[in-house]
């Protein structure tokens, strides 16, 4: 059932990844998806394929409309004619941004295991530049035309790493601060019946962090436990913006499994997986040994008050 039709998307980013699952899932629904992202036709970086004119292939595939638009997200003149063109296209309507271009992975990857000092200060502008700032330059031309219709939805991704420690300190304090831009823009978006979110996806295979796996020779995720597909996020959100009542979620973390298990939506593969503070998740990454008895275990959600006694070492209040 297609119903985003009729509906105007925009996904950030979404030349390959999550956000061309997240595209792909909007598609699917029946929305017309604006992609953005550095290249119209195939090209590599980091040794990763990946074009807008394939995710528009991908996304008219599933059935539904793709508007690719070359941009440049650390350029905000790009960004603004991004925005000045879905306001001439759609005549001012813009229903959903995904908040997704991201070109920090590559410095991650460079900087692992290394402590912040020893990495040149340049490493905070690769991992917030792409990213939290242009997450926050986006959804500024986003809510001008939101505001205007009284209608919208902003969706940010963001990650696990703001509430615990993961790849290094410039990328758990950008993945915080998106937490907090989806917040604090809730506040003020709110009186305007637009909404603002945060979407945490779980453990996800693109094409950059299966390499970094398969690479750092990682025990855990060798096997690809629990692990989930780009296109799993994008069902999610999808699902959420044809939800009646979405401001009831405004200013909240969303965390893409334990909304897939709420709307009964399952993955590429058909798998339902688990939330990371499941009870399904955590004990087998506790014993390895319960990952072939998993389905055993009960998908109970560890609450929030117990996880962070736990996983938040700072700040402390």
């Amino acid at each position: 059932m297609k119903h985003l039709e009729g509906r105007v998307a925009l996904v950030t980013g979404a030349t390959r990844g999550i956000g061309r699952g997240i595209a792909i899932g909007l598609g699917e629904a029946g929305a017309t998806v604006y992609v953005t992202g550095r290249s119209l036709n195939n090209s590599s970086s980091d040794g990763v394929s990946g074009s807008l004119n394939e995710t528009q292939s991908a996304i008219e595939e599933a059935g539904g409309v793709c508007i690719p638009v070359q941009v440049d997200h650390s350029d905000d003149e790009q960004v603004r004619l991004l925005f000045e063109r879905i306001q001439d296209e759609q005549d001012g309507q813009l229903d959903l941004l995904v908040n997704n271009a991201y070109s920090g992975v590559q410095a991650l990857k460079d900087a692992y295991s290394q402590p912040f000092w020893d990495c040149e200060p340049s490493l905070w502008d690769a991992s917030n530049n792409v990213g939290l700032r242009s997450h926050y330059v986006a959804s500024v031309f986003a809510a001008r035309m939101m505001t205007k219709r009284n209608s919208g939805l902003i969706c940010t991704i963001s990650s696990w790493g703001s509430m615990s420690y993961i790849f290094n300190t410039a990328y758990g304090a950008g993945k915080a601060a998106c937490d907090r831009l989806a917040a604090d823009m809730a506040v003020e978006l709110k009186p305007h019946n637009v909404a603002s979110v945060s979407i945490w996806p779980g453990i996800v295979g693109t094409e950059l962090f299966s390499r970094f796996a398969s690479e750092n020779n990682n025990s855990f995720l060798s096997d690809r436990y629990n692990w989930e597909t780009p296109l799993l996020t994008g069902r999610v959100i999808a699902a959420l913006a044809g939800e009646p009542n979405v401001m009831r979620r405004t200013g909240r973390v969303q965390i893409v499994a334990e909304l897939a298990k709420q709307y009964g939506i399952v993955d590429e593969n058909g798998d339902q997986p688990a939330s990371l503070r499941s009870l399904r998740f955590i004990l087998p990454a506790a014993l390895p040994g319960l990952k072939k008895y998993s389905w055993l275990i009960p998908d109970i959600t560890v609450p929030w008050s117990l996880l962070l006694l736990n996983a938040l070492s700072s700040p402390k209040i």
